[in-house]
């Protein structure tokens, strides 16, 4: 592994939705968040960490489907998460305690193996407390809500099935089916990159690469019924000189605008809903740019 990042980084993501449910709460039939106070449409953090640690599970891995070296995927679909914190004792010929209770050190040499193993341990970080411990790790990159742009509208659609799953409901001859789907709608998300954490897992160059290729190509892997079209639309990294940082992540944050095109808005009652990424205009702030600040649009 090579060196971790030495500078701190803050990033920008937006992301559009047509005819989708971008993420469903299970608590509200899976309707498509919304905050009930502003109607704006939201997408978890851990919803987007899915789509890219389903990105790296694809792009690092060997033409046999074996991931390759350093670039596993710790929390997997349908993956038993204690069964994988054996192969870090094994691995470093330790033998951890019947009762759980680990000699000195042999903690803090699984939890570094499991860094330096699992990708999204390595960026994201992971409590391995549970049975056998391999410690906690409190990874470097992290990720605010996404919120739309503008209120969102969630359409309920009527679907019909023209076969039944059990023979007793033959007669019925069809079945019935609902499902949400929001029209259109422009996604934000803040992201941070702390050099300070990453020294901790080893997060480096390679690593910081890779978590800006998968932002980009993500929602191109993740294609279903349920999200319609999704994309990635634009990806703004502001880049610190420093390892502290040279501005405040929320006044960087304002520098980006989005708007709609032309002169209307969607506040306006004249204006119509938008139904496309070109319908918006999107601008950076680059006047009295603090110093050791750069910015780079990577989409």
């Amino acid at each position: 592994m090579s060196q971790p990042i030495s500078h701190r980084y803050d990033f920008v993501l937006l992301f559009d939705v047509k005819n989708g449910n971008p993420n469903g709460d299970p608590d509200a039939g899976n309707s498509p968040r919304i905050d009930p106070e502003t109607g704006h449409g939201l997408v978890s953090d851990v919803c987007l960490k899915r789509k890219i640690r389903n990105y790296v599970t694809i792009a690092r891995r060997y033409a046999s489907g074996a991931p390759l070296p350093g670039y596993d995927i710790y929390v997997k679909e349908k993956a038993v998460l204690n069964q994988q914190h054996p192969k870090a004792y094994d691995a470093l010929e330790l033998k951890p305690d019947a009762k759980g209770k680990e000699k000195a050190g042999q903690v803090d040499l699984a939890r570094g193996w499991m860094c330096q193993t699992f990708f999204d341990i390595r960026m994201f970080g992971a409590v391995m407390s549970t049975e056998i411990n391999c410690g906690q790790v409190r990874g470097p990159v992290q990720f605010a809500f996404a919120s739309s742009v503008e209120p969102i509208t969630a359409l309920e659609q009527a679907l019909t099935r023209m076969a039944v799953t059990n023979e007793r409901d033959l007669e019925k001859e069809r079945t019935m089916g609902r499902k949400e789907i929001v029209p259109y709608a422009l996604y934000e998300t803040h992201g941070f990159v702390s050099p300070h954490l990453a020294a901790d897992t080893g997060f480096n160059d390679a690593d910081l690469a890779l978590l800006w290729d998968s932002l980009k190509g993500m929602f191109e892997i993740d294609r279903s019924a349920a999200r319609g079209e999704m994309a990635s639309r634009k990806l703004i990294v502001f880049e610190h000189e420093s390892t502290l940082g040279n501005a405040p992540a929320h006044a960087l944050f304002k520098r980006v605008a989005v708007q709609r095109s032309g002169n209307g808005n969607g506040s306006d009652a004249n204006c119509p809903p938008a139904r496309a990424f070109e319908d918006y205009e999107v601008t950076i702030d680059r006047d009295n740019l603090p110093s050791g600040i750069t910015i780079h649009e990577l989409l």
